[in-house]
């Protein structure tokens, strides 16, 4: 038995139904028989190349909350995953095996521990080693950064990660530092392909129940964005900020956080603007004439690239038709600038 009251997995054994029943009275023979039949007629064989092309998945049956069948889930994920691959940079292909050092930002967490306000930027190893207390360089900024305190996650235990190789996941505390999309290397400029951000389907207006805290929402609506809870964005001509979601549910989770986390009640109001779509133009001078003329349908996203907002399908149609040069587009890569491509 383990610590806690929990179940240990023992070694795997063949053995046959009716040896198995003479250990257990109470088995039923007839009903396993045909439960077993079933499953065998109905799983196809485990293959690995289909496994890893994402065709086939493995059921591995246990309880976690009696640890019971755990070892044997990640026994098995240890043995058929494929190893780290190369990935995909704006410069060239970054190889797992290169000795230097390259990580990618794919998740913001705040408030983990809300005792301590923390921020816990998640990143992948691509390549090398990363070790406590190097310095990396943050490809967007060009600043290095040392990673004193990288920590490995299980659940809800964490530990300090002395040494990471490619393919691990650290958690890397931070103060607003580093977003989703960033690139860390050990001095090489190169930035990994991003995360790509998705125009939203839902825009609203945020209230503020209480004026006096407008100051303590601006900063945790920046936080929820950067961990990409809602996109936000605010109006150049001053007007309230608004948030862009895919769905209802992520207006339910914020106003739950936001009320739990940083004791900030708020209520959402319909917008006049339905769509948001990035601008960009090759000709800043182009880009800049379209703000000035569209001032008041024009915002800035979390990273200040320009937003267009729209009241429908047929204003934004009718908009780009006679915007010459401009560039409306509904997903942003995030790149090592944070600008939009």
């Amino acid at each position: 038995m383990l610590e806690g009251g929990g179940a240990k997995t023992g070694a795997a054994e063949q053995i046959a139904i009716d040896d198995l029943a003479a250990r257990n009275p109470n088995l039923n023979v007839d009903e396993v028989k045909e439960e077993l039949g079933l499953a065998t007629e109905a799983c196809k064989p485990f293959d690995l190349a289909a496994f890893r092309e994402g065709h086939l998945t493995p059921v591995y049956f246990g309880s976690a909350l009696r640890n019971f069948g755990v070892g044997d889930l990640l026994e098995g994920l240890g043995k058929f995953a494929p190893p780290p691959r190369a990935q995909e940079s704006s410069q060239r292909l970054v190889q797992a095996d290169e000795p230097k050092m390259t990580a990618f930002v794919f998740k913001i967490q705040a408030n983990m521990d809300p005792n301590h306000r923390d921020r816990i930027a998640f990143a992948r190893l691509c390549s090398g080693k990363l070790t406590r207390g190097m310095k990396a360089k943050l490809v967007r900024t060009g600043k290095p950064m040392p990673l004193s305190s990288p920590q490995f996650f299980f659940a809800q235990d964490r530990a300090i990660a002395d040494e990471a190789y490619a393919g691990d996941v650290v958690g890397i505390p931070n103060h607003g530092t580093l977003r989703i999309g960033d690139t860390l290397t050990e001095g090489e400029d190169v930035s990994f392909v991003g995360v790509p951000s998705f125009a939203p389907e839902i825009v609203r207006r945020v209230r503020l129940t209480d004026a006096m805290k407008a100051k303590k929402l601006k900063e945790a609506l920046q936080q929820m964005s950067e961990e990409g809870v809602v996109q936000v964005f605010r109006p150049r001509d001053g007007a309230p900020a608004l948030v862009g979601v895919v769905g209802m549910l992520q207006l339910d989770v914020l106003k739950a956080r936001l009320d739990a986390e940083y004791s900030l009640p708020v209520e959402f109001e319909i917008s006049e603007f339905q769509l948001a779509r990035w601008i960009s133009s090759d000709d800043p001078k182009k880009l800049d004439a379209f703000v000035a003329s569209n001032n008041s349908g024009v915002a800035d996203d979390v990273d200040g690239d320009p937003v267009f907002l729209a009241k429908n399908e047929f204003y934004l149609g009718y908009t780009r038709e006679r915007a010459e040069g401009i560039v409306f587009s509904n997903v942003k890569d995030v790149k090592k600038t944070g600008k939009a491509g």
